[in-house]
C-alpha cells in the first residue's frame, strides 16, 4: 500500500504561485537583505572611508562609477581629453558607456533625479535578469535547480549592483534575454538586442567570439543537428554585427575628440593607477601578466610565481568549462558565452578587486551549483554567497578607501 504524502499549506500556496511570482519574492527578499547589509556598512563607515561617516543608502548608490554615469549624463562626453601632468590621458567619461547613463537621466526627469532613475532602472534590471536566468536554464538543469540558481544570482556576493547607479544589471538583462534568444534561435531580436548590449557597457565583443564559436560547434555538428542556410546567414550577420558594435564606441571617441586612441587611451588611465610605468598602449594579454608580477610582488611571492598561477588559472577554469558534468548541464550557448567572455576578460582587462564586478557576466554558471539536489549543499552555497555579499559591500563601501577596495 502507497501512503499519500501530505504536502504543507505554505508548500503548495508557493508551488501554486506562477513562476514570475515566485521569483519575485526571491528577489525582493534579497534586496531586503541587500539594503540591510548596505545599513549595517553605513554604521561601520568611518572618516577614512570615502564615504565618510554613516553615509544614506543614496550616498553608497551613487558611488564610485554611477559618479562617471552621472557625469556623462549631465555634462556629456569631452571633445578634448583631459591630460595629466605626467601628459598622459586623465580618467573621463568616455570610460563609460551612455544607454545607461542616458536612461536613467530620461527616467529621472519623472523620479525627481537621475539617481533615483539609475537605481530603479537597476532593480527592474535585476529583476529581468533573474526571469531571463530561469528561462535559460530552466530545460537544461530542471525547474528546481533553475529556482536556485536564481536565489544565488539573486543573493550572490556581487548582488549589490541590483541596487547601485551601475550598468551592470541592465547588461546582464540584455545578455540573458540574447543567450535565451540564440538557445531558441529567435536571431531576429538580437539584431535589436546586440547593438543596445554594446552601447550599456563593454562586452560585445566577447558576444561576437561566442558567435564564432557557436557557429563552429554547429557546423561541425550539421549531420545530428541540422544548420539551415537562414540560421547560417543569421549566425555570421549577427557575428559581424556584434563585432562593428564591438568597435564603434571606439570609432565615435575618435570623431569626437580628435584622437584616434581616445578610448584605448582613457581605459588605460586607471591602470595606471597601478602600473606608474605603464607603457601607454594597449597590448592584448599584458594586462594580466602586469598584474600577476604586480600583486604577487605585493604579497612578497615576487612576479614569476604571479605568472605560473596565471597560466594554472588558466587551465584550471578551462578544464572546469570543459569536463565538469555541472558545467555540461548548462547547455552550450552558456559554456560557449562563459569561455568567450572570459577570453575576453583575458585580453583586455588589468585584474583588481574590480575582478569580482568583471565576473558577473558569467552568472549563468550560477546553475552548475545549484545542480546537485542536496538541500544542505543549497544552504550551504547559499549562506557563503551572503558572507561574500557582505565582505564585498564592508570592503568597497564601508572601507572602500584603498585601492585594493574599488567595485
Amino acid at each position: 500500500m502507497t501512503t499519500a504524502v501530505t504536502v504543507p499549506a505554505p508548500v503548495r500556496a508557493w508551488r501554486a504561485l506562477p513562476v514570475a511570482a515566485r521569483i519575485a519574492v526571491i528577489y525582493v527578499a534579497a534586496r531586503l537583505v541587500t539594503t540591510g547589509f548596505f545599513l549595517l556598512a553605513s554604521s561601520l563607515s568611518g572618516p577614512g572611508s570615502r564615504y565618510g561617516i554613516a553615509p544614506s543608502l543614496g550616498d553608497l548608490a551613487l558611488g564610485w562609477d554611477a559618479q562617471w554615469y552621472w557625469f556623462a549624463a549631465v555634462s556629456g562626453y569631452p571633445q578634448n581629453l583631459p591630460i595629466t601632468t605626467t601628459g598622459h590621458v586623465a580618467e573621463n567619461a568616455w570610460a563609460f558607456m551612455p544607454l545607461y547613463a542616458y536612461l536613467s537621466a530620461g527616467l529621472g526627469t519623472v523620479l525627481g533625479s537621475w539617481g533615483a532613475g539609475a537605481v530603479a532602472i537597476s532593480l527592474a534590471s535585476g529583476y529581468g535578469a533573474s526571469v531571463m536566468l530561469y528561462a535559460l536554464l530552466r530545460e537544461r538543469i530542471g525547474a528546481s535547480a533553475a529556482m536556485w540558481a536564481v536565489v544565488f544570482f539573486a543573493s550572490g556576493p556581487l548582488a549589490a549592483l541590483f541596487q547601485v547607479g551601475y550598468a551592470e544589471a541592465l547588461f546582464l538583462f540584455l545578455l540573458f534575454v540574447a543567450l535565451w534568444c540564440v538557445q531558441r534561435r529567435r536571431w531576429v531580436w538580437l539584431y535589436l538586442l546586440v547593438p543596445v548590449m554594446g552601447f550599456t557597457r563593454p562586452g560585445i565583443l566577447a558576444f561576437a567570439l561566442f558567435l564564432a564559436l557557436y557557429g563552429v560547434y554547429r557546423f561541425v555538428r550539421r549531420r545530428s543537428e541540422p544548420l539551415p542556410a537562414p540560421e547560417v546567414a543569421h549566425i555570421v550577420v549577427l557575428g559581424l554585427l556584434s563585432g562593428a558594435v564591438g568597435f564603434a564606441w571606439q570609432a565615435i571617441a575618435a570623431a569626437v575628440t580628435g584622437d584616434a586612441g581616445a578610448y584605448l587611451a582613457t581605459e588605460l588611465a586607471w591602470r595606471r593607477n597601478w602600473i606608474a610605468d605603464g607603457s601607454g598602449s594597449f597590448v592584448p594579454v599584458e594586462g594580466w601578466v602586469q598584474a600577476a608580477g604586480f600583486w604577487f610582488t605585493q604579497w612578497g611571492l615576487g612576479p614569476v610565481v604571479g605568472v605560473v598561477a596565471l597560466v594554472l588559472l588558466i587551465g584550471v577554469v578551462s578544464v572546469a568549462l570543459v569536463t565538469l558534468p555541472q558545467v555540461k548541464k548548462l547547455g552550450v550557448e552558456v559554456r560557449l558565452w562563459s569561455a568567450s567572455y572570459l577570453v575576453y576578460l583575458l585580453l583586455v582587462f588589468f585584474p583588481q578587486s574590480s575582478i569580482f564586478r568583471l565576473l558577473v557576466p558569467v552568472s549563468p554558471l550560477w546553475g552548475a551549483l545549484a545542480v546537485p539536489r542536496s538541500l544542505r549543499w543549497r544552504v550551504g552555497v547559499l549562506a557563503a554567497a551572503l558572507l561574500g555579499q557582505w565582505w564585498w559591500i564592508y570592503n568597497m563601501y564601508a572601507l572602500g578607501n584603498t585601492f585594493w577596495q574599488i567595485p
